[in-house]
């Protein structure tokens, strides 16, 4: 595992460029009447209701199913059952794929390149993702890496795909905030706080599916090009 002193990268290495986008992103979604900031002190949570239609969130779990693998979290394997669930990356150049992720990037405004691949994920009874940051901790084994190919993680956008019959909800386990699936709905938050450092408020989890299925698809977003 690379240690902190021996880094390329400083723990705060992107902390103005994360501020500027910041900004940036939070004045063009406080400016959309459309949508929702989800009242808190700690994070800055946004959410679309029907961002997808119906018939696009049926075609999305139809990719997702011909896509999904056990899941990984960087070096954790699906066996270690902190992430249980079944993902993959949905074609990017599929023309059906391109206009969603499009859509999302003119939403918040942000440079499509600096973009990752709209990421698909399915939970069956049983599985779940555990408490967790979508951005990059300092002194890992991929800080160096990740950090070299795109920067640290700005943005975190994840749309829900259908009703779950039980179970499912995405909480953010710190601020006592638990969302239920709701088909075609994006949620938006900020991995920092407004000075662009790294915000630990932003834990959050994919809470064991009880009954049924649960389709999401994730879209993060970096400080710079993504590669």
């Amino acid at each position: 595992m690379a240690s902190e002193t021996t880094s390329k990268f400083p723990p705060n290495a992107d902390q103005a460029r994360l501020k500027s986008l910041g900004e940036k992103v939070r004045n063009r979604l406080e400016a959309n009447p459309a949508i929702y900031k989800v009242p808190s002190d700690d994070v800055e949570l946004f959410a679309l209701g029907e961002f997808m239609s119906p018939a696009e969130c049926g075609k999305m779990m139809e990719l997702i199913d011909a896509t999904a693998k056990p899941s990984k979290v960087f070096d954790l394997s699906y066996e270690s059952g902190y992430r249980t669930s079944y993902s993959g990356d949905v074609d990017p150049q599929d023309p059906f794929v391109k206009k969603i992720g499009r859509r999302i990037d003119d939403l918040l405004g942000i440079e499509p390149l600096w973009g990752e691949t709209i990421q698909g994920q399915r939970y069956m009874p049983g599985q779940e993702f555990q408490p967790h940051h979508d951005w990059f901790h300092p002194g890992t084994s991929y800080w160096d890496f990740e950090m070299s190919r795109g920067g640290q993680r700005s943005f975190t956008t994840m749309v829900f795909l259908n009703e779950v019959e039980a179970g499912g909800t995405t909480d953010f386990v710190d601020l006592g905030i638990s969302l239920e699936p709701k088909p075609g709905v994006l949620l938006i938050w900020n991995n920092a706080k407004p000075d662009g450092t790294t915000n630990p408020m932003t834990i959050h989890a994919g809470r064991p599916v009880q009954a049924g299925a649960k389709y999401i698809i994730t879209k993060w977003y970096r400080t710079r090009q993504w590669n």
